[in-house]
């Protein structure tokens, strides 16, 4: 500071400048430098009566704080006598300046330092205790601050004749110091006083620890009284220009044309206009870009802090975040509400617009991150994403449904997360539909991230274009009324700024919602085109000052989202936007707000608003799922007293087990049952084989060599191509109707019906999925051949076990053979005496031809089984000669019936004397006329039923109950994951009210632990 010389006429000077440092200048007042002659007569006497009085008090100042310097006004009027009265009656005004300035001194020093301490205790409470946080500057620091000492360090200093040397230019100098007289003149009376440079070292050393403390926040407080003062003075500004231009007295006869004083005088005042304007809006800025400072400084240190408390996250249990809980809540409610159509009215923030009005985009930078898929004109968001908005020390994303983190830092997990919204987005679509209803859950951490919960909406259509499903605009706006229409939501109105307003559909819409605008947030987007294509700017005005549409809101905010770019990151968009609002001239004359510009502002809003709603409103919602609670309890004690509630899950695990437990089952039937059923099932379904295509070709041979040949051909084909295949169907049959017979059983011991429907589909499933072992088939295959070529019978038992299952097989058949041909002739005449019965006229014909045969038996007992064509000539002439018409096919189809009728006859009897035939087959039937190769053949038969039963048994038994045990799991594990289809298969009221009692419990005690977390907060 430089100090003036004994010449120097202004005493405030000299009291204001220390006298052992500086340099001694002995020059006249006239030849100082313009600085210091402004300094001289800002406190030297002034015949003005309109500027105020002299304010000794300073305020800190930065460099972002500074305004552009104003040329002070020469006093109107005085012209140069001011000086020259100086001159007159200087001693007898210096003495009255000293007088009052002593006075001034004084009153000044005493109140102003009682304000200081005042103001610095309320400050000091205000500040949070960072001494837990001392941790973060090194300890060097400390040291180093207490070691240095300021004292020695000022008196290192050279002196001002070499700094002078160094000294920039003078003109900014004079701009600081004309900055520092007007904080000076803004400064209010209670501000601190100005402190004299020979105050003493400990003074110092407390006001710049002050300093210190207060940092950005005292710089903070400065601007804001700047911008009111800047505003104060562009309202006194355009006042006094509205009045000159428009007089209230106008004069009768106005002169043609103002004078040159006046023009001169009106262009000043609009210059000083619009020199105040934009010194109003660099203020602003500057104001926003220091808030912006405190909020980044801010968010480093709170990641410091969520960092520090993230390394004990294993060593303690998570404690959950207001948010978060908050979210669980609205992820219960929205299953609850879509199963069971209850009321959800829980604020949540509902981002609705026009199709590419910019919705996502807003979205994500309020996420700060582009998490969302990006299209160019087409429909990207296909279904409600719900976006959880938290504060953490990492930036990631989650799924509800998933463990998995996305670290939204990284290009190539930001790429991963788009892919994965579109692909749920697609796969909740149904086929044949454009749109779903089904709720995306997401949650996005990060520092400094506003906590919220929002939900993006597909975006609101006005024609349904190629490839989209007829019904999707009416669907759109069904899913978007649907969130709309609950009272607490608040409604983020999406509208894009490069279209005409008037092509909006969505504004329309929010009104019909929402019509007074209590809950509705107006955003417009796209601003930078907007301006750029508008002819008429004040049509931005209009529409945030919400003159334009009918639709009413909260508040009105104008953002931009990027250049169009999807390459754009987050940091870019924010660096675009505020330097487009900085340079904008919609911000600078005045059409748009500070506070209403930027997604940071709007973000800040929304969020405020968004705790508003919630606080307001949880409570009461918590009481009305209070009462529905008891309603539900009263329901089920009237109903079910005796059953414990057990909700579809639980129902499911009992059934679950209860199906286990019969499949065990399955094990603990004895190797005799199996066997025995198998034997009786594939004999069952072999039978007609042999009898038709083996039995009866081979007995038409004139002797047992070539029986014995044709028996053994037929068997080998019949082992090769049909044998194995038949054995294993019947035994996967016979472990079906096993499987199904122990279930029907268990389910009278006191089951539940409600399980019915659910073990038929998983039986149903089990078997369908069960395939048998293909290796078996061929190992059956081999084993069977080996029996049927077997031809010793050992001992008398099996040759009479053979003749029995020969008469027992022949006899069926025959009783088989007696039905038919009875079905084919008719009643006989007792059956027509006593039943009142006749024949019809097929079966008269039958029965005409049916006697005509059996003559034909009667005479040629050993005949073939096939009728020659002149047998068959024969027999249709005899019939027609008693006038009956008759066809030859008939006769051959009554032939076939009667002669397996006579075969069958013959086998009895031969069988009967086989049974004493065991003898002559060990001798291999020599000097015997009897042959009973037939026994043979049938002992073969039922040989090998035995050996393929006894290997299914064995089969069953230890491979294919334990797959169908495994395969019967596996369906309860599928069935257990499909929601839907337990849904499907457990129904009824009693499982509807367990269900819902269960969530109207989880939804309770979760508002309730989050109204706990909110009242904590406050």
């Amino acid at each position: 500071m430089l100090r003036v010389g004994s010449q120097a006429a202004c005493m405030a000077c000299r009291n204001l400048v220390s006298t052992n440092m500086g340099v001694r200048f002995r020059v006249p007042l006239q030849k100082l430098h313009p600085l210091s002659r402004a300094i001289h007569h800002r406190y030297s006497g002034n015949t003005n009566p309109q500027r105020p009085p002299h304010r000794t008090a300073a305020r800190y100042f930065t460099s972002m704080s500074r305004l552009p310097m104003r040329p002070p006004k020469p006093p109107p009027g005085s012209g140069g006598r001011s000086h020259q009265q100086q001159r007159h009656f200087w001693v007898a005004r210096l003495a009255s300046r000293l007088l009052k300035l002593r006075y001034i001194l004084l009153g000044t020093a005493v109140g102003g330092g009682y304000t200081a301490k005042k103001t610095y205790e309320e400050w000091k409470d205000m500040l949070p205790d960072f001494s837990e946080y001392n941790w973060i500057i090194p300890d060097f620091v400390w040291e180093l601050s207490e070691q240095i000492d300021l004292d020695k360090l000022a008196q290192a200093l050279p002196e001002m004749e070499e700094i002078a040397k160094l000294l920039p230019d003078f003109d900014k100098i004079g701009e600081n110091f004309t900055f520092l007289k007007s904080l000076l003149s803004s400064e209010t009376s209670g501000d601190p006083p100005l402190k004299a440079t020979d105050s003493s070292a400990a003074a110092t050393h407390d006001t710049s620890d002050k300093q210190y403390k207060k940092g950005l926040l005292g710089e903070l407080i400065l601007i804001q009284q700047q911008i009111q003062q800047h505003e104060e003075e562009v309202r006194r500004a355009a006042a006094a220009n509205s009045t000159r231009a428009s007089p209230p007295e106008p004069a009768p006869s106005p002169p043609p044309n103002p004078s040159p004083p006046q023009q001169k005088r009106k262009s000043s005042d609009k210059e000083k206009l619009d020199q105040l304007q934009e010194e109003l809006l660099r203020t602003q800025l500057k104001y926003q870009r220091m808030l912006e400072r405190l909020e980044k400084e801010n968010k480093e240190l709170r990641k410091v802090v969520l960092q520090k408390d993230d390394k004990g996250i294993h060593q303690r249990k998570v404690k959950k975040s207001l948010i978060d809980l908050y979210s669980e809540v609205l992820d219960i409610l929205s299953d609850y509400d879509a199963n069971y159509n209850t009321q959800d009215h829980l604020p949540r923030v509902v981002v609705v617009g026009d199709q590419s009005a910019g919705k996502t985009s807003v979205l994500e930078m309020i996420a700060q991150a582009r998490i969302f898929p990006r299209g160019s004109g087409e429909m990207m968001t296909r279904s409600p994403v719900k976006v959880t908005l938290s504060e953490g020390p990492h930036h990631v994303a989650m799924f509800k449904d998933s463990g998995r983190e996305f670290d939204l830092t990284k290009e190539e997990d930001l790429a991963a997360l788009r892919h994965e919204i579109e692909l749920r987005m697609r796969k909740s679509v149904k086929e044949g539909q454009t749109v779903s209803s089904e709720t995306i859950s997401l949650s996005v951490k990060g520092p400094g991230i506003q906590r919220m919960v929002l939900v993006d909406l597909p975006g609101v259509i006005s024609t349904v274009t190629a490839g989209m499903a007829s019904d999707t605009k009416e669907t759109i706006f069904r899913i978007s009324k649907a969130y709309m229409q609950n009272p607490n939501a608040i409604i983020l109105c999406i509208q894009d700024g490069s279209v005409d307003a008037e092509r909006s559909i969505v504004t329309d819409l929010v009104s019909q919602m929402d019509p007074h605008g209590k809950r509705t947030i107006f955003v417009l987007t796209k601003v930078d085109l907007a301006e750029k294509n508008l002819a008429s700017p004040s049509r931005i005005q209009q529409i945030v000052e919400g003159k334009l549409f009918p639709m009413k809101a909260l508040g009105y905010f104008a953002v931009v989202t990027g250049k169009g770019s999807t390459g754009e990151s987050i940091d870019s968009i924010k660096d675009y936007e505020e330097d487009f609002f900085q340079n904008s001239r919609l911000l600078r004359d005045g059409m748009l707000k500070a506070h209403q510009v930027t997604t940071k502002n709007l973000s800040l809003a929304v969020s405020d608003c968004f705790w508003k709603m919630v606080r307001e409103s949880v409570e009461q919602q918590a009481d009305v799922f209070k009462a529905s609670r008891f309603n539900l309890e009263t329901e089920w004690k009237n109903n079910y007293p005796r059953l414990r509630e057990l909700d579809r899950n639980e129902l499911y695990e009992k059934a679950k087990n209860e199906i286990l437990d019969e499949v065990i089952s399955l094990s603990q039937v004895t190797p005799q049952h199996w066997e025995s059923i198998l034997q009786k099932k594939l004999w069952e379904r072999v039978s007609t084989h042999v009898i038709e295509n083996i039995y009866l070709p081979a007995a038409q041979t004139m002797d047992s060599g070539t029986f014995n040949t044709t028996v053994d051909i037929k068997l080998k084909q019949w082992t090769d191509k049909q044998l194995p295949h038949k054995a294993l169907e019947v035994a996967w049959e016979t472990l079906q109707e096993e499987f199904a017979r122990f279930m029907a059983e268990y389910k009278g011991k006191d089951q539940d019906d409600i399980f019915d429907k659910l073990k038929e589909a998983v039986k149903d499933e089990s078997i369908k999925r069960h395939k048998w072992n293909e290796r078996a088939m061929d190992s059956l295959r081999v084993i069977q051949h080996n029996a049927l070529e077997d031809r010793s019978i050992t001992d008398k038992p099996q040759w009479d076990a053979a003749i029995q299952f020969m008469e027992e097989t022949l006899q069926s058949r025959l009783k088989d053979t007696e039905s038919v041909i009875r079905d084919m002739v008719g009643p006989d005449w007792k059956q027509r005496w006593m039943n009142w019965i006749n024949r019809t006229p097929d079966q008269h014909i039958r029965n005409e031809t049916k006697n005509e045969l059996e003559r034909l038996l009667k005479l040629h007992d050993e005949h073939t089984a096939y009728l020659a064509n002149d047998e068959v000539t024969t027999v249709r002439k005899n019939l027609e000669g008693r006038a009956v018409e008759v066809d030859p096919v008939l006769i051959k189809d009554t032939w076939h019936q009667l002669y397996r009728r006579h075969f069958l006859q013959k086998a009895l009897a031969h069988c009967s004397l086989c049974k004493r035939g065991f003898y002559y087959y060990q001798r291999h039937f020599v000097d015997s006329e009897l042959e009973c190769n037939d026994v043979v053949l049938f002992w073969r038969i039922q040989r090998m039923l035995v050996i393929t039963a006894n290997t299914l048994r064995q089969q069953l038994t230890n491979t294919e109950v334990r797959r169908l045990e495994k395969n019967v799991k596996e369906v309860l594990e599928d069935f257990g994951e499909d929601m839907e289809k337990k849904s499907h298969l457990i129904t009824g009221r009693r499982v509807q009210l367990a269900e819902d009692l269960k969530k109207v419990r989880e939804i309770q005690e979760k508002l309730e632990a989050f109204i706990d977390s909110l009242h904590k907060e406050k």
